[in-house]
């Protein structure tokens, strides 16, 4: 596992290259997130989901309520 400073050093970063590559919901993220560290990371909601509010209050990225295949609402 990473340090959880290191985890949060990185989040906006990874997060920004995740969205420049098409919309993400947030447990999408999360899950990617942990596939492509081969489980060395392990973000959780509730670390997540504050990070994506900072980042759209300060402008960084925007964010729209979508329905999936599954008929529940996504925040993308």
């Amino acid at each position: 596992m990473l340090s959880k400073d290191l985890t949060a050093a990185s989040s906006r970063p990874l997060i920004l290259s995740l969205i420049a590559k098409g919309e993400r919901y947030g447990y999408e993220i999360i899950q990617l997130i942990a596939k492509m560290s081969g489980g060395q990371m392990e973000w959780t909601e509730g670390m997540l989901y504050p990070v994506l509010h900072r980042m759209e209050n300060e402008g960084l990225l925007a964010s729209r309520w979508k329905v999936a295949e599954n008929d529940r609402r996504r925040k993308y």
